[in-house]
């Protein structure tokens, strides 16, 4: 396996996720929606079994995967791996910043990744590019990573003893809240472009992240985003979450996410579970 370190040796695989289940059959991955199905009884009456199976089947599937999640994180700790779950929709910046961080930082940590994208390998070339080595999950129609495929592309990356593991997500704030992965942290990207009432939207998202990036910060003059407000309304939902404004193309504010960085990959695990809901917060 190349070690993605542009010596020319064949580039690292990239894990399909319809292969990535049961030793490699192919299951198509769905979620479960509120629709469901109705049927008529004798009597005339219609009957619906939709809520309860949907409820059903996804609590079973986040159990499985807290159980798959809490031995990621076993073999990680064992190897003293710090793993950062990066999570942030399309365009947000996140591959901008791991490749600005390698470039700045990679004489003090030591990086590999995991990509996570629906298709192609685009992410993960441009992180072997800066020299550091990258495996590529790709979900198909999948909309984030789950512990299974977690534990997959750590079999396939091998990441050294003591290294720091960043875990590129499928670009969405929705689906991948939900899905522990057994990381260390979680670090959520929103870029100013994107408009400041992202935390109200995604309550989720935000509530499970350990640290939020507000990035682009060098379009603030000519866009519509309130920092104090997108602030306010992160810690109405998670009041321990830290936040930094930065831009990862001209290199403002990344002292702070460098130091936050320093600190959280030289530290145990910063987080212990999701926050909930807070009393009064609507969804």
């Amino acid at each position: 396996m190349s070690t993605g370190d542009g010596s020319g040796a064949s580039p690292e695989p990239v894990l399909d996720h319809q292969h990535l289940h049961d030793g490699g059959r192919q299951q198509p991955h769905d979620h479960a929606h509120d629709g469901g199905h109705d049927h008529v009884h004798e009597s005339g009456q219609a009957h619906s079994h939709a809520p309860v199976a949907t409820i059903a089947l996804e609590q079973s599937l986040l159990a499985k995967n807290d159980l798959l999640a809490a031995r990621n994180r076993g073999w990680l700790e064992g190897r003293g791996i710090q793993a950062f779950n990066v999570m942030s929709s399309p365009g947000a910046g996140k591959t901008t910043l791991l490749v600005r961080t390698i470039e700045e930082l990679g004489s003090r940590l030591n990086i590999a990744v995991i990509e996570g994208d629906q298709e192609t390998s685009l992410d993960a070339d441009r992180i072997r590019t800066a020299g550091r080595p990258a495996v590529q999950i790709n979900t198909g129609a999948g909309c984030h990573l789950d512990a299974d495929m977690l534990r997959r592309g750590l079999d396939a990356l091998n990441p050294e003893q003591g290294s720091t593991l960043f875990i590129e997500n499928v670009g969405n704030l929705v689906c991948p809240a939900l899905f522990d992965l057994g990381e260390t942290a979680k670090v959520v990207i929103i870029s100013v472009t994107e408009g400041d009432d992202k935390p109200q939207k995604y309550p989720h998202m935000f509530m499970a992240a350990d640290l939020v990036i507000i990035n682009k910060s060098d379009l603030l003059p000519y866009v519509e985003f309130d920092v104090d407000q997108c602030l306010r309304q992160a810690r109405q939902l998670n009041p321990r979450v830290e936040m930094l404004s930065v831009s990862a193309t001209t290199g403002v504010g990344l002292d702070g996410w460098y130091d936050w960085l320093m600190k959280n990959a030289n530290a145990p695990a910063v987080r212990a579970g999701a926050a909930t809901l807070p009393d009064g917060v609507r969804v």
